[in-house]
């Protein structure tokens, strides 16, 4: 295999195509076939030595066993696979199945440091092309693999499953699944468990991205840590439903294919029509969970949040102080005590428009309610922005109340089947964004509204699931509304944004309900959960961190006992919480005393000295949840120049061993200062030993240590 200058390198003699980022290599190889195989995935090869890697094992002969499609680069339905399929198509005749036969291909370099590579196939019967992309970068070691299915017939196909990349694992003694399950209000909840033989299904059905389960995976041996150990992930950039599939064969191999849609669709394809799938990005570490962790983070804040360089302004919401009891005094009010507090952005929610006084009604009437914004959200947004602040809307653009202008206008726009009872949660319909029309409408009014107001911020809602879904009068609509739904929700994001290059989006689904790295390249942050207890947050964060940065996720402070749980913990507490990822206050100022507003104050300017390091910084997780009796989670500068640590300790336990914490990321040989107490501490003892970060005693106790280096 001869050396290229690029990161992508061919041997058209073996057929090998070796794909390397800083510090993996991917390996596949077109076969005597025609059909791509998966070789390797791992540890940085050269050329040579990838040259050297031995072909996959032959499929069995025996008559009874066939192939299990692991190995292959997108298994396809047909032949003697019996294998979850990548790739399954229905055309015209009735048949099914594809036979590759290679076309062309193509190395090229879209933007600097960015290497693609596009192998295209044809079917050996059908006019079918099929072309898998690939690409990687010269700054990270996540590869993102995409395929494009077009049909040139004068026929239509169906696209009974088109994931968007299947990976292979080399053959280990044991393979261990990790992935997040949850529901509402008790998002991202982390597993680790062994990988069962067959196969294991996350999917969504339900039209986004779903509280329930979310569209990544690792996969390593069952021995990897937090530090160590070797590490298989993807992600899935895809909002709307999904499906990843992981399977452990009989033979001891495991791997897993992942793409948008679910099982009962059939996407139609006309002739000159194509399918691009999402993105599906696959990463190797060999630092362990927190190694991947690290390579997800970094990845992310560089190549798909538009802003991550910004630094997150601390917010106020006002939602759990007011409900939809909102009026133009009493948000000025609370304005001005968030204003106190250091708040820099305020955020009006639920409750300003139309005749929205509940749930029940209002909901698609984007017009301030004159009774109780008699000259519109103007004085408002000007109070706001003379008190110091940027000023933040929620809005819920893809639903709608029965009881409103909106649906009496217009009753077809909502996803409905001709004869079924239109099911209402929340007393909210789902209005059908893949219409044109709809689309059209919704960017139309969110334009009008942010220019009116100069809004800076839009909380993004979505808080129910598709039910009914079917699209009268569309000719294939209950098939085409699930991909067309999420590209139109996409382009009016995108659309927006451009309009107005400072407004910034925070994603919110009912809480997490969506979140991945679809929605992430066209949004600034997420809400991470509907529950704001803090000591349930603690899990919900561990598990989302996983993957996503503590740059994306939105943490608010609240009142207590807390709305849902009833359980109270102290204001310190829930700040120290909150403040591992973007820092927010959603209480009832008003009932605050002045010992709390003046508390709050103090732990709000504590939060801005060193949100850099927690919007930017490297995450380690010291000690997760349920391993320790302290939760530690640690956020180094790059350069090792600083550092901050935040502890919870929910009940101590009495007699329990109090173990120093050992840091990571620190600089060889520095000393660094205790920005709060002035000691001063050896770098290598902090590491090497730990730091016996002594928290106050009782229930609900918590202490964030800033540590700088030395001169």
């Amino acid at each position: 295999m001869s050396e290229d200058p690029t990161l992508i390198s061919h041997d058209p003699d073996t057929g090998l195509w070796l794909l390397s980022t800083p510090h993996t290599s991917y390996v596949l190889r077109v076969d005597e076939t025609g059909a791509p195989r998966h070789v390797a995935w791992g540890p940085r090869l050269t050329p040579a030595e990838a040259g050297g890697l031995a072909s996959p094992l032959p499929g069995p002969t025996d008559s009874f066993e066939g192939t299990t499609g692991v190995g292959e680069e997108l298994p396809v339905d047909g032949g003697t696979r019996y294998g979850p399929p990548s790739l399954q198509v229905r055309y015209a005749d009735g048949s099914r199945a594809f036979a590759w036969r290679p076309e062309h291909q193509r190395v090229h370099r879209p933007e600097p440091g960015t290497h693609d590579l596009e192998l295209a196939f044809r079917d050996r019967v059908h006019p079918l092309r099929v072309v898998l992309h690939y690409r990687v970068r010269e700054d990270s070691d996540v590869i993102e693999r995409r395929v494009t299915v077009r049909n040139d017939g004068d026929t239509p196909v169906r696209l009974l499953r088109a994931d968007s990349a299947a990976w292979t694992l080399p053959a280990l003694p044991g393979y261990r699944l990790s992935h997040v399950t949850g529901r509402w209000s008790a998002e991202s909840r982390l597993h680790r468990e062994p990988l069962p033989h067959g196969e294991t299904v996350l999917t969504s059905r339900r039209g986004s991205t779903s509280h329930h389960a979310n569209p990544w995976v690792m996969l390593d041996d069952g021995d990897t840590t937090e530090d160590r150990g070797r590490v298989w992930s993807a992600a899935l950039a895809w909002s709307g439903t999904w499906r990843v599939t992981a399977q452990h064969t009989h033979d001891g191999r495991a791997g897993f294919t992942g793409g948008a849609g679910h099982d009962g669709t059939a996407l139609p394809l006309r002739p000159g029509e194509e399918f691009v799938s999402p993105v599906f990005s696959g990463l190797f570490s060999e630092g362990g969970f927190g190694g991947a962790g690290h390579a997800w983070h970094e990845h992310i804040r560089r190549h798909v949040l538009p802003h991550a360089d910004e630094t997150a302004p601390v917010l106020y919401n006002s939602w759990e102080a007011t409900g939809f009891d909102v009026d133009e005094a009493g948000q000025k009010a609370l304005a001005a005590r968030a204003a106190r507090l250091g708040v820099e952005l305020y955020v009006l929610d639920d409750g300003w428009f139309g005749g929205r006084r509940s749930d029940r009604a209002g909901l698609g009437d984007w017009a301030p309610s004159p009774d109780r914004f008699p000259d519109g959200l103007g004085p408002l947004a000007a109070e706001v922005r003379r008190l110091g602040m940027r000023f933040g809307l929620w809005v819920e653009p893809e639903m709608v109340n029965p009881d409103s202008d909106l649906y009496r206008a217009h009753p077809d726009w909502v996803l409905h089947i001709p004869g079924r009872d239109r099911t209402e949660l929340r007393n909210q319909l789902v209005l059908n964004l893949a219409r044109p029309d709809v689309a059209e409408f919704t960017y139309g009014w969110l334009d009008r509204l942010v220019t009116e107001y100069r809004v800076d911020f839009l909380k993004w809602d979505m808080n129910r699931a598709f039910s009914e879904a079917g699209w009268p009068g569309e000719e294939d609509g209950h098939d085409l509304l699930w991909t067309r739904y999420t590209h139109h929700l996409y382009e009016v994001i995108d659309r927006l944004r451009a309009r107005h290059p400072g407004l910034r989006v925070e994603s919110c689904s009912g809480g997490g309900g969506r979140v991945d790295l679809g929605i992430l390249a066209r949004t600034d942050q997420v809400w991470t959960s509907d529950n704001t207890d803090a000591v349930d947050r603690i899990t919900i964060q561990h598990g989302f961190g996983q993957i996503y940065p503590p740059r994306v996720m939105g943490a608010w402070v609240t009142d207590v006992p807390n709305q849902l749980t009833g359980r109270s913990v102290p204001l310190r507490f829930r700040f120290h919480v909150a403040m591992a990822g973007l820092l927010a206050v959603g209480g009832d100022l008003h009932t605050w005393s002045e010992r709390e507003m003046e508390e709050a104050t103090a732990l709000v300017a504590e939060y801005k000295a060193v949100r850099h390091l927690v919007q930017r910084g490297t995450l380690h997780r010291l000690a997760g949840p349920g391993s320790e009796e302290t939760t530690v989670v640690q956020y180094a500068a790059p350069d090792g120049g600083e550092t901050v640590l935040l502890l919870w300790r929910c009940v101590p336990r009495h007699g329990a061993p109090r173990r120093p914490v050992r840091l990571r990321g620190l600089a060889p040989g520095a000393r660094y200062r205790n920005t709060r107490t002035g000691a001063l501490h050896h770098g290598a003892v902090l590491e090497g030993y730990g730091l016996d970060a002594e928290l106050p005693s009782g229930d609900w106790a918590s202490a964030l240590v800033h540590l700088v280096r030395e001169p």
